[in-house]
């Protein structure tokens, strides 16, 4: 199980400069990055909202409405982020653009893990952990400059 879980995580990353690279494309072909951004939003909510009304185990319940107010903001931050690549990739290229964003997801990352942020399970900074972290911002920069 963890091998397809590893394999997923690896397939998502996959995906992601692809995703970046057509929207930017996509906000040539419309004229505006806040545009882009939306459309492509649109088309991942009717995905989404297809693929929700096939799931069993859907439930509004009381529970959501008692849920932390900060658990409403990953679609805010998503668009954010949607937007952000959508404007970059044509300014810095889709592999800076990439690597910038590996650099700022794995300093996060890192922090997130070791103080247990957003109720994340705690996983605590070591000496490997940080040896990693020093690779890959490595490997950006090596990106970046290259």
């Amino acid at each position: 199980m963890w091998i397809l879980l590893i394999l997923f995580a690896f397939i998502a990353g996959l995906v992601l400069p692809f995703q970046v690279s057509i929207n930017a494309q996509l906000k040539n072909v419309v004229g505006n990055p806040v545009l882009a951004a939306a459309i492509s939003f649109f088309i991942g909510f009717i995905v989404l909202s297809v693929a929700t009304l096939f799931n069993q185990s859907w439930n509004m319940s009381k529970q959501i409405f008692s849920a932390p107010w900060w658990v409403w903001t990953g679609g805010l931050l998503g668009a954010f982020y949607v937007f952000a690549t959508i404007f970059l990739i044509p300014r810095l290229g889709a592999a800076t653009t990439i690597a910038l964003v590996l650099a700022g997801q794995i300093v996060a990352s890192i922090v997130i893990d070791h103080y247990g942020i957003l109720q994340v399970t705690v996983h605590h900074i070591t000496l490997p952990r940080a040896i990693g972290v020093i690779l890959i911002l490595t490997g950006v920069i090596l990106v970046q400059k290259f």
